[in-house]
């Protein structure tokens, strides 16, 4: 569908950027956060959730799995399936429950779910470049579409 890139000097622009799509984010909605360790995924969810007024510490969800944050609009998960060694751990660990109407799903290392993981709206790919990153976002659906459409304060 739409393909924009967005430059990231730094962590408070990677945080503001998370921050930025907060306020046009509706349930049901899933992004997948691509890149490298260290690329900036759990960085962007931080922003994010701060976005959305969540005040306590965000983790990252690599040894949990999955981090969940109930708000009052709705139920962000934050998954890392960076550990995974087959897709049906998705399955095995139960995750298939946590998505649905009232969720916003934050999907790192999608890939290693297979076919299991819910398709994204968007995918946001994070690639380190000359002491930044670059985030290159993509829509999928309509639904993706409207959430980048609506976002505010963003570059």
């Amino acid at each position: 569908m739409m393909q924009h890139s967005v430059w990231l000097p730094d962590e408070a622009a990677t945080l503001a950027f998370g921050a930025s799509l907060a306020g046009s984010l509706h349930a049901p909605l899933v992004i997948y956060l691509n890149g490298s360790l260290g690329a900036g995924k759990t960085t962007f969810a931080r922003g994010l959730l701060k976005g959305l007024g969540y005040t306590g510490t965000v983790k990252s969800p690599t040894y949990a799995i999955v981090e969940s944050y109930g708000l009052p609009q709705f139920t962000v998960h934050h998954f890392d399936l960076y550990r995974f060694a087959e897709p049906e751990e998705w399955h095995d660990a139960g995750l298939d429950d946590l998505t649905g109407a009232g969720c916003i799903c934050l999907i790192e290392w999608a890939e290693k779910g297979g076919g299991n993981v819910p398709a994204a709206d968007i995918y946001l790919d994070f690639t380190a470049k000359d002491n930044g990153r670059c985030c290159t976002v993509r829509t999928a659906t309509a639904r993706g579409e409207s959430v980048w459409a609506q976002r505010k304060n963003s570059p």
